[in-house]
């Protein structure tokens, strides 16, 4: 009995190297999308942008109930029904914050403050920051005229 067939149905060479080349650029593709989120999400993770907006929401509100009283040295002086708060960048201090008129007290609005520079020209406040990680963000504010 021979058992032997002449067509015997098979892969031939061709078709295996067709089917290993759509394997193997599928993963290829598969690989490079995920190097490419990853980076996205590195890169969401160092954005300041989120900071930045929290901080912009929290000076806008704590802005908005007080007058502005003076800017020197570097500070901005407004008056609230609680008194007089300082906002600015201490010497030898990485963050923004808000005291009193005196300096007391510790309230940080947003770290990573490598300067601060601050103007004031009729009653519209301008507060450029400069990063430690880079970059450069400006803040405006125009106090109400008074009623």
């Amino acid at each position: 009995m021979k058992f032997y067939k002449k067509h015997l149905r098979a892969f031939t060479l061709l078709e295996c190297m067709v089917a290993l080349l759509s394997i193997s650029l599928t993963l290829l593709v598969f690989q490079s999308m995920t190097a490419l989120i990853s980076q996205e999400y590195k890169a969401i993770g160092q954005s300041d942008e989120k900071n930045w907006q929290n901080f912009s929401n929290l000076m806008r509100r704590e802005l908005e109930q007080a007058q502005l009283d003076r800017v020197s040295n570097h500070f901005l002086y407004v008056q609230t029904p609680k008194g007089i708060r300082r906002f600015g960048v201490k010497a030898g201090s990485d963050d923004f914050r808000k005291t009193n008129e005196q300096g007391q007290g510790y309230h940080p609005m947003i770290y990573g403050v490598f300067s601060a520079e601050m103007s004031s020209v009729d009653k519209v406040v301008t507060i450029r920051i400069r990063f430690k990680k880079g970059g450069e963000r400006t803040f405006i504010y125009a106090f109400p005229e008074l009623k």
